[in-house]
C-alpha cells in the first residue's frame, strides 16, 4: 500500500502552506486559510506562552480545520554585547530623532519570551502541526510533540541542515531557498553561506532525505507551486502570497510597498532584527545596514528596534518598519485569505491540466 501524501498526513485539501510570518499574520489569517483547504500557520515566535494558549484558541473558535503553530528555537540563557547594546541605542536614537518620531530606546525587562516556556504552551495548545525555525530541536522536545501526536516540521537553508531534521526524526523539512521573505533559518552555516535559490536547492535535499520536502521562496501562484512539485517538493509554503490580505497584521504602508517592489531592492538585511531576513530595502536600512557588524544579535537588536518599528507604523512610515517580503513580492494580490487559497488551487490544478495536456501532444507527435 503506498505511503499517504503529505496533504493526507496532514488533512488539507490542497498542497498549500501558509508560511508562519511571525509579526505579520494573525489568527484570523491562520484560520481563514485552514477553513479554504490549506495548511494555515500562526508564528507565535515573539508571542508570551499564554498568548500562545490565547491564540490557537481563537483560530480553534473559527475553523475545525488542522493548523500549525511556529516557534523560533532560541536558548533561554544566552551573553548579551553591552558594548553592542549602547552603539545600537545611540545609533537608533539619532535616527529616531531625525525621523521626527517622539521616541526612543528602552531596555525591556526580558530581551525575549522563553523557549522552553512556550514550547510547554505549543504542546498544551496541541495544535495538528508544530514547525521550527533557527535551529534543531532537542529528541525529548520531538518525543513530546510526537506523543502527542503532533506533526513536526524543520526549517532547513541547506541540504545538510534538511539532513539534520531528518536524522532528528522529523516529519517533514521545509526548505527555505534565497528568494523566502523574512527570517533566514539558518543555523549550521553562516547565513552567506546558505542563500541558495529554490530551484537549486529543492532537488537536491529531495534526493538527500526520505521525509517530505516543502518548498518555500518567491512562489506566488499555482505554476510556481505545480513547479516546484515537479522539482520534488511534497507541498508549497507560501508568506509573501499573503501579506497583502485583510487578515494580515502588516501595516498599510508596507502592503502598499508589496505592490511595486522592484525586485533587485528585495535584499538580506541584518540590521532590524540582528538576524539575516529577506525584505524591501527602504530608508532605514539605509541608514543602518551599514552599522550592522557592530549591531548586536537577535533577539537583542529586535527588541531594541520595536519601540522606533511601533511609532513608525503609528504615523504611517513603511520606510522605517522591517518590509519582510520574498524575491517576486509585486505578484502580491490583494484579497482575502480564504479567496486567495481557492485561486491559488484553481491555479495548480489549471498549471496541471495543461502539463498533462502538452505531454499528451508531445507523445501524440504534435508540436
Amino acid at each position: 500500500m503506498p505511503s499517504p501524501s503529505l496533504t493526507q498526513q496532514l488533512g488539507i485539501a490542497c498542497p498549500l502552506i501558509q508560511a508562519p510570518m511571525a509579526g505579520a499574520n494573525t489568527p484570523a489569517l491562520a484560520a481563514a486559510v485552514s477553513a479554504a483547504g490549506g495548511l494555515g500557520s500562526l508564528g507565535v515566535g515573539y508571542v508570551e506562552p499564554q498568548a500562545i494558549l490565547e491564540q490557537a484558541a481563537q483560530i480553534r473558535a473559527v475553523t475545525d480545520q488542522p493548523f500549525a503553530l511556529n516557534l523560533f528555537v532560541l536558548p533561554d540563557a544566552f551573553e548579551v554585547d553591552e558594548m553592542a547594546v549602547s552603539y545600537a541605542c545611540e545609533q537608533l536614537d539619532a535616527l529616531m530623532e531625525r525621523e521626527g518620531l517622539a521616541v526612543r530606546t528602552r531596555r525591556p525587562a526580558a530581551w525575549a519570551p522563553l523557549f522552553s516556556e512556550q514550547f510547554a504552551a505549543l504542546c498544551e495548545a496541541r495544535p495538528a502541526v508544530a514547525s521550527f525555525a533557527f535551529d534543531l530541536i532537542t529528541p525529548a522536545q520531538l518525543r513530546e510533540l510526537h506523543a502527542r501526536d503532533i506533526y513536526v516540521i524543520g526549517t532547513a537553508t541547506t541540504v545538510a541542515e534538511a539532513r539534520a531534521w531528518a536524522q532528528l526524526g522529523a516529519d517533514a523539512v521545509c526548505v527555505q531557498g534565497a528568494e523566502a521573505g523574512g527570517h533566514r533559518g539558518t543555523f549550521l552555516h553562516e547565513p552567506e553561506q546558505a542563500l541558495i535559490g529554490l530551484f537549486a536547492l529543492l532537488p537536491l535535499a529531495a534526493r538527500a532525505v526520505e521525509i517530505p520536502v516543502i518548498a518555500a521562496g518567491g512562489i506566488m501562484d499555482g505554476r510556481g507551486m505545480l513547479a516546484a512539485e515537479m522539482l520534488g517538493a511534497a507541498a508549497s509554503q507560501l508568506g509573501t502570497a499573503f501579506l497583502a490580505c485583510p487578515e494580515s497584521a502588516a501595516a498599510e504602508g508596507w502592503k502598499r510597498d508589496l505592490a511595486r517592489a522592484e525586485e533587485h531592492r528585495v535584499a538580506t538585511i541584518s540590521c532590524f532584527s540582528g538576524r539575516a531576513a529577506r525584505g524591501l530595502q527602504n530608508r532605514y536600512t539605509q541608514a543602518m545596514q551599514a552599522h550592522a557588524p557592530q549591531l548586536p544579535a537577535y533577539p537583542v537588536l529586535n527588541a531594541l528596534t520595536a519601540p522606533l518599528r511601533r511609532a513608525a507604523s503609528q504615523v504611517g512610515r513603511a520606510d522605517l518598519v522591517s518590509e519582510w517580503c520574498g524575491q517576486a513580492a509585486a505578484l502580491v494580490r490583494e484579497m482575502p485569505a480564504g479567496e486567495l487559497v481557492k485561486v491559488l488551487a484553481e491555479e495548480y490544478q489549471a498549471a496541471r491540466r495543461q502539463l498533462a495536456l502538452d505531454v499528451a501532444l508531445r507523445q501524440g507527435g504534435y508540436t
